[in-house]
């Protein structure tokens, strides 16, 4: 499995989208610092949002789509509920 998530920021007020093949281990090395040098500055980072993919390339289409504007807006919609509880 392949899974694109969303992490959120509340010191930086900022989003992260990535992909990996073990989500928990991902998530736990960009809180250790060891994600990306974007992510250390942001810890603590929360999962807001995962999905997962039988097929690599399918789940990088899906990271490189929340990246543009009509991902963003999608995100928008998709996570308005999510994004006022923060």
């Amino acid at each position: 499995m392949f899974y694109v998530y969303i992490l959120y920021s509340k010191k930086l007020k900022k989003r992260y989208i990535g992909v990996t093949e073990d989500l928990k281990k991902r998530i736990e090395k960009h809180n250790k610092g060891d994600g990306s040098i974007f992510t250390k500055k942001g810890r603590p980072w929360i999962l807001i949002h995962y999905q997962a993919f039988l097929q690599k390339e399918d789940a990088y289409a899906e990271e490189a789509f929340f990246k543009t504007g009509k991902g963003r807006e999608r995100l928008k919609y998709l996570l308005q509920h999510t994004m006022e509880e923060l």
